[in-house]
């Protein structure tokens, strides 16, 4: 073994290496040289023979020769990435085929080499690909230890999210389009950046449109860009989001918004993977995973005629139902924890934890807004709460009081509980005094601003206002209530 290669590791001197190469002599050659790094070996001519051993055994790394008989090289690429667990793939090209090499790495190939071969560089090249494939098994390894709680960013522990887990990994190996459904705010959206981590586009570009965010006039430009002089203001070229996108993932949120015009043009870049420019008479090829969510029902807007049948059939490839935060049974709890500890580090303040009562309210409420929703209403309650233990007082009252129940009181609770608000409103009417609307405003707060501590920043906060506009309230004079009042005869 060479001195300038590392020697290989107990895991990586296992590991199952094919070589496809048609040339005898040069496949002898590259045998005994992989061989040599401690490597199991097995070395065949052609790709029909490769697929036959790959049915039967299970290789780490192919190294392929592109230029092969009957099936060459990115056919067989092509065909390896259909397991759950591909091998990884090094393909071997001569100078003259760079396209092709790169081709190879689009389609997923790990790296390439160029004819003639430096051995030295085949050993190198070889030993970090097995390495990476180490790494990424022992990642997934950990992953699957922890529980997968954390699933490139989408929290969950419940039954229901472990199968979502594991439809979102398989589906990530895929390249067909992917239709995401699903309520408002039970994040789709990380569902979509979960594909494409899982993905062999992960190092590419991931982007997100909103089809109801964009004017209709601007739709087709938007997607598909538009040439110098194509309208009015189209002053120079402009690459659409598919360009954009090119070798990644593109999200098209809120699907079922498209126009039925602007669907007939994505159906014709999902079936030829091009584009063309608005103003322009030739087309453009991309190479973009689309992936589609929507929180409407489909097949109703397919009967109404507001969707086109044939793009549903392409869409819907790989369907996948991301479900509401109230069928997760077990993962509140470890959002609200989640977030939690995301909002008290962004805030930059000392950790809160949850009080029992605080999670007791959080399970009572229904969460109709989903894991969005949640997350606003631990964000409210960390930035509102004034110790290290939050309570049900710092949760706005709908979550407080579900389904309109009378609202706990507290005597240090938030504006709306038994607090400053209650105490004075109660003490009005008590006595009897019944101040002047402007009286009543400045007591009330006076009262909010001893609630918080003389804090001007939270008393603004918990009155709904500016900081400005409380300097104003609190500066002008309180008056003599008769002045401001007409004689009574």
């Amino acid at each position: 073994m060479r001195k300038d290669v590392p020697p290989p590791g107990p895991e990586s001197s296992k590991a199952r290496v094919l070589l496809v190469e048609d040339d005898e002599a040069l496949r002898a050659i590259l045998e005994d040289e992989l061989a040599e790094e401690g490597l199991a070996i097995r070395a065949v001519g052609s790709a029909e023979q490769a697929l036959e051993l790959l049915g039967r055994e299970d290789v780490d790394l192919v190294v392929s020769d592109i230029r092969l008989p009957e099936l060459d090289g990115l056919q067989l690429l092509r065909r390896t990435r259909k397991g759950p667990h591909p091998p990884s793939f090094l393909v071997i090209t001569a100078f003259g085929t760079i396209d092709q090499a790169v081709s190879a790495l689009k389609e997923g190939a790990d790296d390439f080499l160029t004819k003639p071969l430096d051995l030295d560089h085949l050993s190198v090249r070889v030993a970090r690909i097995l390495e990476n494939r180490r790494l990424r098994t022992e990642i997934r390894r950990y992953r699957d230890a922890l529980g997968r709680n954390d699933f490139h960013g989408t929290v969950g522990r419940s039954q229901v999210m472990r199968d979502l887990f594991g439809q979102l990994q398989r589906i990530g190996r895929g390249r067909g389009p992917v239709l995401l459904q699903g309520e408002s705010g039970v994040g789709k959206e990380l569902a979509a950046k979960a594909i494409h981590a899982e993905s062999d586009r992960s190092d590419g570009p991931f982007l997100a449109v909103n089809c109801a965010g964009v004017p209709a006039s601007l739709l087709e430009s938007e997607f598909f860009g538009h040439v110098k002089g194509a309208f009015s203001g189209a002053v120079a070229d402009r690459s659409g989001l598919f360009q954009e996108a090119e070798g990644g993932t593109l999200l098209l949120d809120e699907i079922g918004e498209m126009p039925p015009e602007l669907q007939a043009g994505l159906l014709r870049v999902l079936e030829g993977d091009e584009v063309r420019p608005v103003g322009s008479n030739r087309s453009v090829k991309v190479d973009v995973r689309v992936v589609a969510a929507t929180n409407r029902d489909l097949t109703e807007a397919l009967e109404q005629g507001h969707f086109r049948q044939d793009l549903f059939y392409r869409l819907e490839t790989f369907r996948i139902q991301v479900p509401p935060l109230r069928d997760r049974n077990g993962d509140l709890e470890l959002l609200a924890g989640h977030f939690i500890r995301r909002h008290t580090a962004r805030l930059e303040r000392d950790d809160c934890r949850a009080s029992p009562a605080f999670l007791s309210a959080l399970r009572a409420y229904g969460f109709p807004g989903n894991v969005r929703e949640l997350e606003n209403v631990v964000e409210r309650a960390v930035t509102f709460c004034d110790g290290r233990t939050l309570q049900p007082r710092h949760l706005p009252p709908r979550v407080r009081a579900p389904g309109g129940a009378p609202t706990p009181t507290s005597p240090d609770g938030v504006a709306g509980e038994r607090g400053p608000a209650g105490d004075l409103l109660a003490q009005v009417l008590a006595d009897g005094s019944f101040p002047t609307l402007r009286e009543l405003e400045l007591r009330y707060v006076r009262e909010v601003l001893e609630h918080t501590g003389g804090n001007k920043r939270r008393a603004a906060a918990l009155l709904g206002i500016g900081r400005r506009t409380l300097y104003r309230k609190l500066d002008r004079p309180d008056g003599d209530r008769e002045s401001r009042e007409s004689p009574t005869s």
